[in-house]
């Protein structure tokens, strides 16, 4: 009997402790609106509620199948593999890792904008001689899922060194793969209507649902969330692109998207610093100035920024405008050493991956060459140069500087050993890589299949 008595009492103390481990994985109910009704539908778990504390161990890195945790957290690793890794690289191939390009610079033969959606030889030919660090997909590369996945898989096949996969996947207007209705991804409303929501919990799921969702197609890397405070009603270029003219609320926005990104594995970006909220012109089509002091960017626009940074964003974007008033120019941001190592570095503490926007833009080609631009956007502080105007010029004038001292090598492996140790975080880059031992195994050779685009 009492036997019996006590098995009763074991299973009920465990009925109690499954109770109350349920309740604390219970999550309030959204807002009645139509655009939490549509991320609720999209919801396959939900997500316990993490004091700000702890949020900085939200850092599992599951892999592509969506089931395994790869990648590490411990930074003994982390820069243990990153160094072990450099000390086999060839000067030119720590060059190519500062570049991530699209498919058109591995393959100029069908113009600026071709609508490249398979491998072809002069792509393998291109990761081959510059060894670039990643590759940036636009709506043109994405058509449906088992091509783009595809296409992913052989771009990394024929890369020594494994790469960053980007796409600016922000929700809402931009959203190269959820725009596109093949790939059956979940749509988001404008980040302007979720910053009026102001609900945190909205926002982690939202960056949580496009990070699971950009990484089983094989992507690893997010240009989001956008940072920017929008404060003046005439900018076109960020537009409801922004949660909004609150700095405080954006920030709040802006953290619990870079956690749920990152907590899928997906390298987040903070963009556009140091703020394009209160610009009225488009860098796009050419130079654009702000005229705010440093009182006002430290009140206003970095306010997101330091948020984000503080979360461990992976990476911070850097804009093409200048901020005459602070810096006495009007020299871009981008190529600006004040913007990139006096606020970014210093000031806001940041020490992950500093990265120019697009370099193709008319803000910077219109007053810049290839060379010229990335030459100074590196010698300024940049660790990635972003889709150049032209590859081959972008890179050997890095190659020369550092071949002829203008550039110490010492420098390039700083950025190196940052992006390098950032593939190690995310599993990019494995544990047991054959990178350390110098290994190349890689097939450089195209399936007849794909061996030339023919859309």
């Amino acid at each position: 009997m009492r036997k019996i008595i006590y098995i009763f009492m074991i299973l009920l103390m465990s009925v109690l402790l499954m109770s109350c481990k349920d309740k604390g994985k219970n999550i309030p109910e959204d807002p009645k609106t139509e655009e939490n009704k549509d991320l609720n539908e999209n919801k396959n778990e939900t997500v316990e509620e993490q004091p700000d504390e702890s949020k900085e161990d939200i850092e599992e890195v599951p892999d592509n199948e969506g089931g395994n945790v790869i990648g590490t957290n411990d930074s003994a690793i982390i820069t243990g593999l990153a160094g072990d890794i450099m000390k086999n690289m060839t000067l030119e191939e720590k060059v190519g890792q500062l570049f991530i390009v699209n498919l058109e610079l591995l393959d100029s033969s069908k113009g600026n904008y071709y609508e490249f959606r398979s491998l072809t030889k002069k792509m393998v030919a291109g990761i081959q001689k510059y060894n670039v660090g990643g590759v940036c997909f636009f709506s043109r590369n994405i058509e449906t899922r088992e091509q783009t996945t595809k296409l992913i898989n052989k771009l990394q096949e024929r890369s020594k060194f494994p790469m960053f996969i980007t796409v600016d996947e922000e929700g809402g207007q931009v959203a190269r793969i959820a725009n596109n209705d093949n790939m059956k991804t979940t749509k988001f409303p404008t980040i302007e209507e979720i910053g009026k929501m102001d609900d945190k919990e909205y926002a982690f799921n939202m960056g949580e649902t496009i990070g699971r969702e950009i990484r089983e197609l094989g992507f690893n890397v997010d240009f989001a969330p956008v940072a920017d405070v929008r404060t003046n009603e005439l900018n076109t270029e960020i537009g409801n692109r922004s949660f909004g003219n609150n700095p405080k609320l954006v920030a709040r926005m802006v953290k619990e998207v870079v956690s749920g990104l990152q907590s899928q594995g997906i390298s987040a970006t903070l963009k556009h610093f140091p703020g394009h909220g209160d610009a009225v012109n488009d860098s796009h089509e050419g130079a654009v100035n702000v005229e705010n002091d440093i009182e006002r960017l430290r009140s206003v626009e970095f306010v997101p920024f330091k948020a984000g940074i503080k979360e461990g964003a992976d990476f911070v974007m850097i804009s093409h405008i200048s901020i005459s008033r602070v810096t006495e120019d009007t020299v871009p941001a981008s190529l600006s050493s004040l913007v990139l190592n006096e606020m970014l570095r210093l000031e806001m503490g940041f020490q992950g991956i500093a990265i120019t926007d697009a370099l193709n833009m008319k803000a910077i080609t219109d007053q810049y060459n290839s060379k010229q631009a990335a030459k100074q956007a590196f010698i300024a502080g940049a660790d990635i140069l972003l889709m150049p105007e032209k590859l081959p010029e972008a890179y050997n004038s890095i190659l020369q500087a550092v071949q002829n001292g203008e550039i110490s090598e010492e420098r390039l492996d700083t950025s190196v050993r940052r992006i390098l140790e950032i593939k190690v975080k995310r599993g990019i880059i494995p544990i047991d890589t054959d990178l350390v031992a110098g290994k190349m195994d890689t097939d450089n050779s195209v399936d007849s299949e794909t061996e030339e685009n023919n859309e």
